[in-house]
């Protein structure tokens, strides 16, 4: 299964952004992206290209979900051990750097 993960764009250079996950970031591409992409909109990435933009809204509400997985994990979900990976890897505190609506 594909994981699409939603972020934060912080930068917009050319065909490449700046984007913030969990308080990683990291550079994506804008080739194939649906629509024009601005510091401040939410992208949903996948293999290190933006394929969507989303609505701010979408994007807090995916990350919400996805420490909702986390919350009811259970050790067969790869889903959860595979959202829990990533989590993990970017530290303590993800979701504030992601969103201040957090």
């Amino acid at each position: 299964m594909c994981l699409g993960v939603p972020g934060r764009v912080l930068e917009v250079e050319g065909l490449a952004a700046t984007v913030d996950f969990w308080g990683v970031k990291k550079q994506v591409r804008l080739d194939v992206v649906d629509a024009p992409v601005a510091v401040g909109d939410y992208v949903l990435n996948h293999v290190g290209f933006a394929i969507r933009r989303i609505p701010a809204e979408e994007g807090v509400a995916t990350l919400k979900l996805y420490q909702e997985l986390l919350r009811i994990q259970n050790e067969a979900d790869l889903m959860a051990a595979d959202v829990r990976a990533e989590l993990q890897a970017a530290g303590p505190g993800w979701w504030r750097a992601c969103d201040p609506r957090f």
